[in-house]
């Protein structure tokens, strides 16, 4: 048995103020767009806004359903329009933003599991790291250069 050692590296900004500009831009529009997610049943909200190498910028936001929890989030809403609209365009950054409806949410707030898989599946067909930053309604923003520091044992297409 030989143990394996998984490490990941995050920068930790103290709030959005201390962004690029650009991601700044990004992250507000991210937050323009978790404010129209329709989610009546979780109370929780979140944004994603897109940065893609074409200079487009698309969002997402989670989109609930009565067959709860048979909606999608927002991370998967903004890159699978992204792969239909824009397929050849790479995504560069990734910003997202999440409310709850019940209190305040400070924590930076990190993608799903289903949306690591989904964001990284891109990430590999693009060959070219996604950087991911996140953040909650307020406080901290997060960052991580590539989806595989938030998903570090990917499973990926070559072993289907």
């Amino acid at each position: 048995m030989k143990p394996l050692k998984v490490t990941s590296n995050f920068e930790v900004y103290d709030s959005v103020e201390e962004l690029p500009q650009a991601i700044q831009d990004l992250m507000k529009t991210a937050v323009e767009a978790r404010d129209k997610a329709y989610a009546p049943y979780s109370q929780f909200k979140v944004g994603a806004a897109l940065a893609l190498n074409n200079n487009e910028v698309v969002t997402g936001s989670n989109q609930e359903n009565a067959s709860y929890p048979s909606g999608l989030c927002a991370e998967r809403t903004a890159i699978y329009y992204a792969g239909a609209t824009f397929p050849e365009a790479q995504i560069k950054d990734i910003a997202i933003s999440a409310k709850s409806m019940k209190h305040m949410v400070e924590a930076p707030v990190p993608p799903c599991g289903a949306c690591r898989q989904a964001l990284v599946e891109y990430e590999v067909k693009q060959k070219a790291d996604i950087a991911v930053y996140f953040m909650g309604e307020t406080g901290k923003v997060m960052k991580a250069n590539s989806i595989k520091d938030l998903l570090p044992l990917i499973f990926e297409n070559s072993v289907l």
